[in-house]
């Protein structure tokens, strides 16, 4: 993504998971983990969405963690539908955690897009509401994958002409959570040409 991109391994429940790490030039404030889409549809860590992601995250002060889950780039193992991806996730946060420059006190910021939306959501659940300070959704890939209900301060940022996730089938999933979506106009489900607009969205929810 940059200059300063470092790509480590990570021991995860079935062997190496190859992780992406972006960080400002100062100590961190937090670890912003970054999970991208579909691994049996092209989902990579070079996702451009999930760069975007990244790359806010560190403008914010963050250090962005993106993984491949299992099975992709130089990640071991197969693609587990979900149950083993969440647990290379707690794997990598823990990793991240601990090794990072960050106060191991700051909770992380749990971001993905389309079924690493899904795979954050899942995370959360198995985190203590302490480890999470927010969660932004982009995409999410509900309907096709169960998706629990989102904790609080969770952000929900979805293309309005998204064509593999239908916006009306995410408002479904929100509205008995009275959960805010964040509409993008003219947006499809890879945020062709309106990058720019998901960047600005989660800065100006950070006050940014």
């Amino acid at each position: 993504m940059r200059a300063s991109t470092r790509r480590i391994a990570v021991a995860g429940p079935i062997g190496r998971i190859e992780c992406a790490i972006d960080a400002p030039p100062s100590s961190p404030r937090a670890v912003a983990l970054i999970a991208h889409p579909h691994p049996l549809y092209g989902g990579t860590l070079d996702n451009k969405v999930v760069q975007t992601l990244a790359r806010t995250f560190v403008d914010l002060g963050y250090a962005a963690v993106r993984p491949n889950f299992r099975g992709v780039g130089a990640s071991e193992g197969e693609h587990d539908a979900g149950a083993g991806e969440v647990d290379d996730l707690v794997a990598v946060l823990t990793h991240a955690r601990a090794e990072l420059a960050a106060p191991k006190e700051n909770p992380a910021v749990l971001a993905g897009f389309s079924f690493g939306a899904a795979m954050q959501l899942r995370l959360a659940q198995r985190l203590a509401p302490a480890e999470v300070a927010r969660l932004v959704l982009v995409g999410l890939a509900v309907g096709r994958l169960e998706a629990p209900d989102a904790p609080e301060r969770t952000l929900v940022i979805h293309g309005e002409l998204d064509e593999t996730v239908p916006l009306g089938t995410v408002l479904d999933w929100a509205r008995p959570q009275q959960l805010p979506v964040v509409v993008v106009p003219g947006a499809d489900h890879f945020f062709h040409r309106k990058l720019h607009t998901l960047r600005d969205i989660v800065r100006s929810a950070w006050g940014a």
